[in-house]
């Protein structure tokens, strides 16, 4: 029998438009799958009451995703609301403001039934904070859900909410996709507004969707776009929703390919080759030419990289009297932000931009660019995490992540897609990145690929 969260998102939103499901039907759906099965490390924070009431008070809405239940990554201030940061120095802190990304889930008629477990401040690729349990894969308990997203993710693939913002500023979106078998979107730069902190001088992070479907990820990609007065950049507008260029043929494009690793010298894992080639023989399977090519960003780039990472850490006001509550690869990066001048850190930010437009221009007269988004599928709780030695801990993140980075660099789009699953039942992703501003040739591209090698049907044990 078919259950309402074995239904994707939008029919979800369809059943409450034709009045055949309240939002408030959905809503203790989900809140009751969430306090029952919640084994995955999802959630930080639930908020029955706040859900309930809101979902009763809804007005009808014309969003596809209207009385949907979501929740909010716990790096997302939400007014009235727990939001730790992922941090124990921020356990007990509560905002008066919600920001951009909550806001716009608000206005959309969307209901948060509480918020997602993150890492300290975003940083690590792994999602094991002081405050909540470790964030799991629902394919294995004992292996990480991927970070910074990966409460959001988990809550997805686990299906405790049939979608979920994330956000990602080397990777910490498409990273959670692939280790939970989800489409996992980054938006191009300047898609979403970051109001009101705009906390990113460098323009790494950007919000964006986690979904089963790619049609999902699109309708809550609609619901996140946009920019705000006081934004400093903004992507232009599509030429219609990002929902209807799914429904759009991509024509045969030009896609360029390349599976060496880009900030790391490590070995990739041959299941994730094997995800890549078997993406490549599919690409070209609907008509598409896929052609090899260069590394396109030079190994120079990854100092620069990691120079700009490590001082967006150090930009987290920490009181001095809790400062000892951070976890040591926080305290790590902060200080070696801090030891960052600030002519240093400005010379940084322009040669990240330089190396930015050689990638571009390499990559211009492709149409989307294919790589494996990690270089192993999701390893053990705690194989990348080393409180002793932070620096280990962080060059193991590198090599586990070794694409992802290149396209908050460049500020492309850039999208994962569960294409594959190991032997052992893991699942693994595979990413495509177009142009700065083409999320809808890239959704297009991905609808295509879905429809051809469909996995909505694939649940986790315990579905």
């Amino acid at each position: 029998m078919t259950e309402l969260h074995d239904l994707t998102a939008r029919e979800q939103g369809e059943l409450v438009r034709r009045r055949e499901v309240s939002p408030l039907e959905l809503t203790e759906h989900y809140l009751e799958r969430a306090d029952r099965l919640d084994s995955v490390g999802a959630f930080v924070t639930l908020t029955p009451e706040r859900a309930r009431e809101r979902a009763t008070a809804l007005e009808p809405g014309e969003s596809p995703l209207h009385g949907v239940p979501t929740a909010i990554k716990d790096l997302n201030m939400t007014a009235g609301v727990r939001t730790t940061f992922g941090s124990a120095v921020f356990a007990d802190f509560v905002p008066d403001i919600s920001d951009g990304v909550t806001l716009s889930i608000e206005a959309a008629g969307m209901v948060s039934i509480g918020k997602t477990n993150t890492p300290e401040f975003g940083s690590p690729c792994y999602t094991e904070p002081d405050i909540a349990p470790p964030a799991v894969t629902p394919w294995d308990h004992t292996r990480t859900a991927g970070g910074s997203s990966g409460g959001a993710a988990a809550a997805v693939a686990a299906g405790l909410v049939p979608l979920a913002q994330g956000s990602d500023g080397g990777g910490s979106i498409r990273i959670p996709a692939s280790c939970c078998g989800l489409v996992g979107l980054k938006p191009t730069r300047g898609r979403i507004s970051g109001h009101p902190m705009y906390g990113d001088p460098v323009g790494l992070a950007v919000a964006g969707p986690l979904a089963r479907s790619v049609r999902d990820s699109a309708a809550l990609l609609d619901v996140l776009a946009g920019h705000r007065p006081g934004d400093p950049s903004w992507a232009p507008d599509p030429s219609d929703s990002f929902l209807s260029a799914c429904d759009r043929e991509p024509g045969r494009l030009r896609i360029a390919r390349f599976v060496e690793p880009l900030i790391a010298d490590v070995r990739v894992d041959p299941e994730c080759v094997k995800a890549w080639e078997g993406a490549s023989t599919l690409l070209e399977s609907l008509g598409h030419e896929v052609v090899d090519i260069a590394v396109p960003l030079p190994p120079e780039a990854v100092p620069v990289f990691e120079t700009c990472w490590s001082v967006l850490t150090a930009l987290s006001v920490v009181p001095p009297e809790k400062r000892h509550l951070l976890r040591p690869l926080t305290r790590w990066l902060t200080e070696r932000g801090n030891a960052v001048s600030g002519p240093e850190f400005g010379l940084a930010i322009g040669a990240m931009r330089r190396f930015a437009a050689g990638t571009l221009t390499m990559l211009a007269p492709y149409d989307a660019v294919l790589t494996p988004t990690l270089a192993a599928p999701p390893v053990l709780v705690g194989a990348m995490r080393d409180d002793a030695d932070p620096a280990a801990d962080f060059e193991a993140q590198k090599a586990f992540t070794p694409w992802t980075s290149a396209w908050n660099v460049t500020g492309m789009p850039a999208v994962s897609l569960p294409l594959h699953w190991t032997p052992d039942g893991l699942p693994v992703g595979v990413m495509l990145a177009a142009r700065p501003a083409e999320e809808e040739l890239l959704l297009s591209l991905s609808a295509q690929i879905e429809a051809a090698a469909p996995w909505i049907d694939r649940k986790p044990p315990g579905w």
